[in-house]
């Protein structure tokens, strides 16, 4: 089977494969590309997993996660920015120890609302002022902060960023190569004005890192561990992928799957059937006459 060279299995997919089974069964299936979450990285110590990733030949794509700072001013929100600022570290030194054309992005995830608050609006300002006191670190470490919209079931509890288009108004305080946007199909497919705001990530210079996987009805009791292999569910990847090509984009893309199902099925086989997936579904809208370099 032909990998698509643009693939990129993110560690999220073969979630109970430690850090040296992922990076093995990755590049055993052909895929040249995988983006890192930070537990397995640090269950090995951060110079291991950096040694461990060069010896791979893989590029380094995104670390998973950074965010989770919507609290009001106190110990725990300054524990999350302090977090945050090793997150940072970590995401420079596995993108340099990663093969050529290795990206230094870090997605972050916004948190959702404190216990007893409604105020989502006053939670989205804490992002941007977190966001602001980590940024010139970012920049200082040529790391990329980008902005995960999820979708607006997750806004209570896991990221009160739901749509790209907000994602986009936080970002822009910020200079593009410091603050930019993690477009991910499953969070914002439903949004009426995701093309427009896709276009306008781009014309802005924000989108960082291009993630996929679909979306299946009826959802799980955990809504968290609803992702389907691209092309099993109802998502246009068509339409999508093409409106993040026109732009420029021409970074690697990460199939990302949180499914209680697929992670209990043997690693290797999970990154075949995505690499198989997104063959079918998301490579044919990859070649976009005309498109620019981002």
């Amino acid at each position: 089977m032909s990998v698509d060279p643009r693939l990129s299995i993110n560690q999220a997919t073969i979630k109970y494969a430690d850090l040296a089974t992922a990076l093995r069964v990755t590049a055993d299936a052909g895929v040249e590309a995988i983006g890192l979450w930070r537990e397995p990285v640090q269950e090995v110590g951060l110079a291991t997993a950096a040694t461990m990733l060069a010896d791979s030949g893989l590029r380094f794509t995104t670390h998973c996660r950074g965010g989770f700072f919507t609290m009001p001013e106190g110990p725990a929100r300054r524990a999350s920015i302090d977090d945050n600022r090793v997150a940072i570290e970590e995401t420079a030194a596995l993108a340099a120890a990663g093969a050529p054309g290795s990206t230094a992005i870090l997605v972050l995830v916004a948190g959702g609302l404190v216990d007893g608050s409604r105020d989502i609006v006053g939670a989205r300002e804490r992002v941007r002022d977190a966001i602001g006191e980590l940024a010139p670190e970012a920049q200082a470490a040529g790391v990329t902060l980008a902005i995960e919209p999820l979708h607006p079931m997750f806004a209570s509890d896991r990221c009160v960023v739901s749509t790209l288009g907000q994602a986009l108004d936080i970002a822009a305080d910020f200079a593009p190569e410091v603050v930019g946007a993690t477009v991910d199909t499953f969070h914002i497919f439903w949004d009426p004005d995701v093309l427009s705001s896709i276009e306008r990530a781009g014309r802005e210079r924000r989108i960082a890192t291009y993630q996929v996987c679909d979306w299946k009805t009826p959802l799980p009791a955990d809504v968290l561990l609803s992702r389907h292999y691209p092309g099993e569910g109802v998502i246009d990847f068509a339409s999508l992928t093409r409106a993040v090509v026109e732009t420029g984009y021409d970074r690697d893309i990460e199939v990302e799957l949180f499914n209680a199902d697929i992670w209990a099925t043997d690693h290797a086989e999970v990154v075949r059937r995505t690499a198989e997936s997104f063959g079918a579904a998301v490579s044919p809208h990859l070649a976009v006459a005309g498109a620019r370099t981002a």
